[in-house]
């Protein structure tokens, strides 16, 4: 069984990747669903702080099963008892995945809890996550028995570093990019085919766009530099670079398909974040055709595997050279083009589904 991972951009499709995996292999996973509000907020925050032990029971539906509120009260939980919040569901017990380290665990089953990175839990790095929240969060449902994969050799080193957890605690399975589906031909804002670059992204600090501008400024380009992506962290001083750098055009957070149909189009995926634990515009791109620049971060190039160009995203002048190299040189895209497309295997859904059930320990 798996938790609604909702409509976030990252950890949304997340879910919905593990779902599609999960169906390529023969299985129909269940869904945990939180309903949204409940009617009765300050009479459940009583019950919350009296009841010890407390848990909630959700009920069965066409998808799985339903909780109401059920993601909030376990926040509230958490703060008073400092431990995860129980969830007793009808039927065998089974595997939960969970697709991000919330304060909750079924009753009875093995819980298994996503940790797509520890970056808050760096003071240098910009995040909008609670680190010492998180941390204590991690270190409750390892108390509770949990277990924890993981989307990168490098996050799964970093986590057991920041946590001080033992090796054998946290386990890579990597993740899916599932582009499959949507009509490539169609390009929104009347872009031009192979006319543009691209960052596909939140727009915030960690993902270092003031220095992607000020290298796309000094080298020149003409070709426009699309930033598509919902904002972020210090958003709003990047809107006003953006708005100072010609050639540079500021979407917003868009649409699924639109997404997969910007990178298909884009002459070249630029993403040269500071940190990250995965990665995955990178493994879309690869997946579609499309060229990618990233920056040599340990993530970005274990997900990579030598089918991107990288650069320090630190040093202006190289990446400044790598932006004229990408954009004017159609030899080196090309080659790119043919290096990702088989990198990108690895991370088709049927690769992934054997991963998971690997994982499972169902083979």
């Amino acid at each position: 069984m798996l938790n609604d991972g909702g409509s976030g951009t990252g950890v949304g499709q997340y879910a919905r990747t593990l779902i599609s995996a999960l169906q390529v292999a023969g299985i129909r996973p269940l869904v945990l669903e939180d309903g949204g509000p409940s009617q009765h907020r300050s009479r459940s925050a009583k019950i919350l702080r009296a009841a010890r032990p407390w848990s909630r029971i959700a009920v069965a539906n066409d998808r799985g099963f339903y909780a109401r509120d059920v993601f909030r009260e376990a926040q509230v939980f958490f703060n008073m008892h400092k431990r995860p919040m129980s969830i007793v569901v009808p039927g065998r017990p089974g595997i939960m995945h969970w697709s991000y380290p919330l304060p909750l665990r079924l009753k009875g089953w093995r819980n298994l809890y996503t940790v797509h990175d520890v970056m808050p839990l760096d003071p240098a790095i910009p995040s909008p996550v609670n680190g010492p929240r998180l941390r204590g969060i991690l270190d409750a449902l390892r108390n509770a028995g949990s277990s924890f994969v993981t989307v990168s050799d490098t996050a799964r080193s970093q986590i057991v570093a920041k946590m001080g957890w033992s090796a054998d605690m946290v386990t890579t399975c990597h993740q899916a990019a599932d582009v499959a589906g949507v009509q490539l031909d169609l390009l929104p804002y009347s872009l031009a085919r192979s006319d543009y670059l691209l960052y596909v992204g939140a727009v915030e600090a960690r993902k270092n766009l003031l220095g992607l501008l000020d290298a796309y400024h000094a080298s020149g380009i003409a070709t426009p530099l699309v930033i598509s992506g919902p904002d972020g962290l210090d958003a709003a001083t990047i809107d006003a670079r953006i708005k100072m750098t010609p050639g540079a055009i500021r979407l917003g957070l868009q649409p699924r398909d639109r997404v997969i149909q910007l990178i298909s189009g884009a002459r070249a995926l630029i993403l040269v974040s500071l940190a990250e634990g995965f990665g995955l515009p990178v493994v879309e791109a690869m997946a579609l055709g499309t060229p990618v620049l990233s920056a040599d971060g340990p993530a970005l190039a274990e997900v990579g595997g030598g089918a991107t160009l990288l650069v320090d995203p630190l040093d202006k002048a190289a990446l400044r050279n790598g932006l004229i190299a990408i954009n004017s040189d159609p030899v080196l895209r090309d080659r790119l083009s043919k290096l990702g497309t088989n990198r990108a295997k690895y991370f088709a859904l049927e690769p992934y589904a054997q991963r998971l059930i690997k994982l499972y320990g169902i083979a």
